[in-house]
């Protein structure tokens, strides 16, 4: 897999920009993905180093509409924790 195709995008909520001022970034990534190819990927694009990969995994909800009923699509997050003296990744340009 490409590094593109395993970090889909950043999570942006209240809790992950906290834990920011920790060094720690929240992706959610391909679901096949496994913790290497997480922090190779997060390498690769951002150019820094990691130091841990945790990784989340999320069942897809129930969902009805009218008679039909379906699940919604399973999810995995990354929360990857950065060394020290690695530079830090910029979403927001200021």
């Amino acid at each position: 897999m490409d590094a593109r195709d395993i970090i889909k995008r950043p999570v942006i909520t209240e809790r992950s920009t906290d834990i920011m001022a920790e060094k720690k970034y929240t992706f959610e990534v391909d679901v096949k993905a496994n913790k290497t190819q997480i922090k190779d990927a997060i390498e690769e694009i951002f150019g820094v180093k990691v130091e841990k990969v945790n990784v989340q995994n999320y069942k897809g909800k129930f969902k009805r509409m009218g008679k039909f009923g379906g699940y919604t699509n399973k999810r995995r997050k990354a929360i990857v924790k950065l060394t020290a003296d690695s530079k830090e990744i910029e979403f927001f340009e200021v």
